[in-house]
């Protein structure tokens, strides 16, 4: 199986639009997407890329598997 690998926040977000979500809101200090019922915290802005444990920390928080996740 395919090992996830860092992403950058734009592309996280841009991922998360393409399965569903909407966003990324205003949401206190860190931005919101939403998918029905399911509310994702999005990390701010920083240097470098988002790693893989946050990364599976988020598709987990939103409930998107590995593999869905893999296949954009």
């Amino acid at each position: 199986m395919p090992r996830l690998t860092p992403v950058s926040g734009n592309d996280l977000v841009k991922r998360l639009r393409d399965l569903g979500f909407e966003g990324p809101y205003a949401g206190g200090r860190h931005p919101q997407m939403r998918r029905n019922e399911v509310t994702v915290i999005i990390p701010n802005p920083h240097e470098g890329d988002i790693s893989v444990g946050l990364l599976s920390r988020l598709l987990r928080q939103a409930g998107i598997s590995r593999e869905e996740w893999l296949e954009g």
